[in-house]
């Protein structure tokens, strides 16, 4: 049977939810403040889980024949039907209901909402919620790149840094394994700076209009990572590649073994060459 795609209606839908998740963390967040480091630790679990816990159930009202990949509870097989979610077969949504927990926790405002559905084992619609800026990044695989706030404001088409010279990029970065701490001295010493802001979906999505001029994170990165922001910052204009070049998103890759550089392409093939 052929798998449906309603890329316009998924979207909608996906928008619409990722705005009632934020408002969960908002409602807590605001309460971090005012309570103990311990507290704090529970606030922010029952945040994460009441976030996932109002997503998947969503999904399952809104198409119960689809599957769910979820970063807190892991995998949903569809309510009807029989494919693993990992399968590559049918519909998947892959959520991250708080990408940056430690940033949250702290109060640091930079943490995001993620919800990407993967259909057929590609990437088909990507959401990424920054509740503190009231910003939602969104893409489907055959449109634009697009930036709205969720209270109203029309959405706009937004896309990759056009600046000419690498030695003006600020790319968010994260190197690790061999001869990391040259690797990274290498791309230092050919860009303005490097940045790390502990939320590598909405860092990643960020790139989709240029905040970031690149991405590059070398592993531990999971599929909730990247599924919704890989695709915003491709279709914003970004080359999105793993770290040896090869084809950015993949179900079969186990969590936190993923890397991935995003950046315009003129630049792109510098990029990949010094961190290699």
């Amino acid at each position: 049977m052929p798998v449906p795609v309603r890329r316009g209606e998924d979207l909608t839908f996906a928008i619409a939810l990722a705005a009632r998740a934020g408002e969960v963390l908002m409602d807590r967040y605001e309460r971090l403040e005012r309570i103990d480091h311990k507290s704090a630790r529970d606030v922010v679990t029952e945040a994460d889980h009441l976030s996932e816990a109002l997503i998947i159930e969503a999904i399952r009202a809104y198409e119960p024949g689809d599957s769910i990949l979820a970063e807190e509870t892991g995998e949903h097989r569809a309510i009807e039907g029989d494919e693993a979610p990992t399968s590559g077969r049918g519909r998947l949504w892959i959520v991250d209901p708080l990408d940056g927990t430690v940033n949250y926790a702290n109060g640091i405002p930079f943490f995001c909402v993620s919800i990407g559905l993967i259909v057929d084992g590609v990437p088909s619609v990507g959401v990424i919620h920054d509740p503190t800026r009231d910003e939602m990044f969104a893409a489907t695989a055959e449109g634009p790149a697009l930036l709205a706030g969720t209270l109203g404001t029309p959405s706009h088409a937004i896309s990759v840094s056009e600046k000419e010279q690498l030695s003006d990029y600020v790319i968010s970065l994260a190197l690790n394994g061999r001869a990391a701490i040259s690797r990274a001295r290498s791309v230092r010493k050919v860009i303005r700076i490097s940045r790390s802001m502990g939320s590598a979906a909405l860092a990643l999505a960020y790139v989709a209009n240029g905040r970031f001029d690149a991405f590059v994170q070398q592993g531990g990165l999971s599929s909730w990572d990247v599924a919704a922001a890989g695709l915003i910052a491709e279709r914003g204009g970004a080359t999105v590649t793993s770290m040896d070049g090869s084809p950015w998103f993949d179900l079969a890759h186990a969590p936190k073994s993923i890397g991935v550089l995003a950046a315009p392409p003129a630049h792109h093939g510098t990029l990949l060459g010094l961190v290699r």
